[in-house]
């Protein structure tokens, strides 16, 4: 009787398909935020037309309103742009900040003093060790 299956290392894969993936609950979250943003803001735009409308036939409190809509139009669109960031960031189509673009660190209490040193010497004087070579295998020696 003989096998029908090949014998040998490399024969076939044993990995399962890739499952679907589903957005996340916080990625829906995020979805809905912009939703309610993007609404709000439309709202609130239609609003300030209609008190600056209102203002401009004699009506002295629809500046007021005129006013406190278009600073929550944008608020809101604001709110928008920032969770529309966070969306973008989450599914992989914007890069994360690097700590060295956030700003300075915090000082670290127990880090020496650099009262004295030049700010040439700092730069000049690397703090870190050199990347690893890249990795050449076993056969490389032969």
């Amino acid at each position: 009787m003989a096998s029908t299956m090949a014998k040998g290392k490399r024969v076939g894969t044993r990995r399962a398909q890739r499952k679907r993936a589903l957005p996340s609950r916080a990625s829906l979250i995020l979805c809905l935020g912009i939703t309610v943003c993007v609404v709000a803001w439309g709202y609130l735009v239609k609003a300030a037309i209609d008190f600056g409308t209102a203002a401009r036939d004699g009506e002295t409190n629809a500046w007021l309103f005129l006013a406190l809509a278009c600073l929550g139009a944008a608020a809101c669109l604001f709110a928008g742009l920032l969770l529309g960031a966070r969306v973008l960031r989450k599914a992989g189509l914007l890069l994360a900040p690097t700590p060295a673009e956030d700003g300075p660190a915090p000082a670290d209490e127990h880090a020496p003093s650099t009262a004295g040193v030049d700010a040439v010497d700092l730069i000049e004087t690397p703090t870190y060790a050199p990347p690893p070579g890249p990795y050449r295998g076993k056969r490389v020696a032969r």
